[in-house]
């Protein structure tokens, strides 16, 4: 996808960094013997999700750590006790001017805002990147990486662990294999709330002594610290560094629907939240996307996404057989013949037809050697996903999220995320132009990087 959005910013950011000013690509030599060496591994970020990353791609037994950075020094400190052979660092900007050569592939489990910066650093220099979702913080950035990873040739994965999972590959074959017809609508909730409706702080405090507030924020709007927000979780809820409850848990909700019913990015979006207070996103959000028809849908595919407290709204189509209640966080895909319930996560997709829950071990069974069984163990689930990774970087199997697959999906979750600054209208989206059709929706596409 050609990147048509403001990029000056981006390309002013990485020109001005050393690690590109020295080398912007790796070396012939280093790959020559892949598969007889060890893949050394550089992860930016590894507090929180970073060390759930760090531990499960350091568990594939041709993975070597070589290098750590974290803004937050206990993060860091806690990472360099399990890994005490890599060299740390809180830039990953020094990580890249030091370690270059000396790494294989590079894990981003950063604060959305930074995962562009620094993937796009590491692809620059020829290097796999395994990106945490969503992709991007920034819909110019989702197809500039996926422009980069296409032109370099490049092994990449974003971090959609549940993509790998049984259930999920199950209502995939599912779904493409017709056992509920042409599917015209899909519903997808969460309840979760990673949204914030109060005011900006009027007050700001000195950060913490372990936390480089400067490098924290990177390329984002300068912003004064400020105690129980942003660090080191509730980033998610501010527009500045997050994507709210949509890009976190509607990457992973919307997937296995999007992958299944092999979905572009939508036509339209209309976003039902509160007046937009430029700082925090919207506490409940109901988003209605509609997109062109495939060979697994009518001819027109309507998306509604619920998040918030309460949701998803109840309605006669999400009515379960037998007065059940719904999974707490799932998808129900509406079809010709029938619909599919899937959970959220690690539960077997249900059948309903004719408001009956119907068996699927017929098909569970024909999916066997393909899919293997039901795995219940989320470590063992999870890992595939990392060392499918791994295996590709060493030539050695393939991934199945890639960036060119990875920024569709994100592009589509963050148009709903912008409709939320318009809240009740209809936007209108270009593929082609990679345009609103209401211009004045445009300059969210893309942020200015700021020089830090």
């Amino acid at each position: 996808m050609k990147q048509v959005i403001n990029s000056q910013s981006r390309r002013s950011f990485l020109k001005q960094s050393g690690a590109l000013a020295s080398l912007t690509f790796i070396p012939s030599t280093v790959w020559s013997n892949i598969k007889q060496q060890k893949t050394r591994t550089a992860h930016i970020g590894v507090g929180g999700m970073g060390f759930a990353d760090l531990q499960a791609i350091a568990n594939h037994s041709s993975v070597e750590v070589a290098a750590l950075c974290d803004v937050d020094s206990k993060n860091l400190a806690h990472a360099n006790k399990s890994f005490t052979s890599a060299k740390g660092f809180a830039d990953y900007r020094r990580l890249f001017d030091k370690m270059i050569g000396e790494i294989d592939a590079v894990i981003v489990s950063t604060p959305d805002h930074t995962h562009a910066p620094a993937s796009l650093m590491a692809m620059e220099m020829g290097l796999p990147v395994y990106c945490q979702k969503p992709l991007t913080h920034h819909v110019s950035e989702a197809r500039e990486m996926a422009r980069l990873a296409y032109e370099k040739n490049l092994v990449t994965q974003m971090g959609i662990q549940v993509h790998s999972f049984y259930d999920y590959q199950l209502a995939t074959k599912l779904i493409q294999s017709g056992i509920i017809g042409k599917v015209h609508t899909v519903h997808a909730w969460s309840p979760k709330n990673w949204g914030y409706d109060g005011p900006a702080p009027t007050s700001s405090g000195k950060a913490p002594d372990h936390l480089d507030w400067n490098l924290w924020l990177g390329t984002a709007p300068q912003r004064a610290f400020s105690k129980s927000l942003y660090h080191p979780m509730n980033w998610r809820k501010i527009m500045d560094y997050g994507c709210g409850t949509l890009g976190d848990m509607g990457v992973h909700i919307f997937d296995t629907p999007y992958n299944a019913l092999a979905l572009d990015v939508p036509k339209t979006i209309t976003n039902t939240c509160r007046p937009p207070t430029g700082f925090g996103f919207p506490e409940k959000n109901k988003v209605i996307y509609t997109f062109r028809g495939t060979a697994y849908t009518a001819e027109e595919l309507t998306w509604i996404w619920y998040d918030g407290e309460g949701a998803p709204e109840l309605s006669k189509e999400l009515k379960l057989p037998n007065g059940e209640k719904l999974p707490d966080q799932g998808a129900m895909f509406l079809g010709e013949k029938g619909n599919l319930l899937l959970p959220h996560f690690m539960q077997l997709p249900r059948l309903i037809v004719e408001g009956t829950y119907e068996s699927l071990e017929a098909e569970i069974s024909k999916y066997n050697d393909e899919l293997g069984g039901p795995t219940k163990d989320y470590d063992t689930e999870s890992n595939k996903h990392y060392h499918q990774f791994i295996d590709h970087v060493r030539q050695e199997g393939q991934v199945s999220a890639p960036f060119s697959y990875a920024s569709r999906l994100t592009e589509t979750i963050l148009l709903g995320v912008i409709a939320g600054r318009f809240p009740n209208q209809t936007l209108h989206w270009d593929r082609k132009k990679a345009a609103f059709s209401q211009s004045e929706a445009n300059r969210f596409l893309s942020g200015d990087y700021r020089n830090f």
